[in-house]
């Protein structure tokens, strides 16, 4: 069985993989709410009273939402305009890398390493939307 994909698949197997990261430190929310007793009459109350790590997981995750949408920009404007190469395959391997560890270094408060991997997340989506306007 030979698995291999066409760069073009990889920039939308990227866009359905960065959906699920952007969901992954909700994993950890919801298990914070459920740990001080969720409140389905005030959930956006019961904020406060979250532990420290899944506050910061719904920062990630908050983030994560904001980063997506320029990442499925990047991504459907390179695929459209039939640029798909090793390049940005690259790209797309980096950010996902680069989303998964922000957000693990979010959750471990580890800002030092957080921040490194927002900036690089960035330059992956400078680079495909740079490739399909050259």
């Amino acid at each position: 069985m030979n698995l291999t994909f066409s760069p073009s698949q990889i920039l939308l197997y990227g866009i359905a993989i960065a959906a699920g990261l952007v969901y992954l430190p909700y994993i950890l929310v919801a298990y914070g709410r459920v740990s001080v007793g969720y409140d389905v009459n005030a959930p956006r109350a019961m904020f406060d009273r979250l532990p420290d790590y899944a506050k910061r997981a719904t920062w990630a995750h908050q983030n994560s939402f904001e980063v997506f949408a320029l990442f499925v920009a990047a991504a459907l404007t390179t695929y459209v305009s039939n640029v798909a190469s090793d390049q940005t395959s690259l790209y797309v391997f980096v950010f996902l890398a680069a989303r998964f560890l922000f957000s693990l270094f979010y959750i471990l408060d580890l800002p030092w390493l957080r921040s490194p991997m927002w900036a690089i997340s960035m330059v992956c989506i400078g680079g495909l939307f740079s490739a399909s306007l050259l």
